[in-house]
């Protein structure tokens, strides 16, 4: 058990220690750039096509749930219908 214990130390110890050396590019510059731009969009759209379309994907589906909601609250409303 001990040394089962021991092994499963230097891996982590191992892991944790080359994950550290990987230098990450810093993009923040550019990001602040873009976002700060002045070309008349609103920031949700600043990123290009993917920002745009999980904006219309998020708000299709929130009137589509709404909608849904909506409609089953009036199928909740009426009454049954006797056989």
């Amino acid at each position: 058990v001990y040394l089962l214990f021991q092994a499963l130390r230097q891996i982590s110890q191992r892991t944790i220690s080359t994950a550290s050396r990987r230098q990450l590019e810093n993009r923040v510059p550019e990001n602040q750039k873009l976002f700060q731009e002045d070309n008349g969009l609103p920031v949700h759209l600043k990123g290009g096509a993917k920002d745009s379309l999980l904006y219309r994907t998020t708000a299709g589906l929130t009137v589509f749930g709404t909608v849904y909601a909506l409609y089953f609250l009036l199928v909740a409303s009426l009454p049954k219908k006797p056989n």
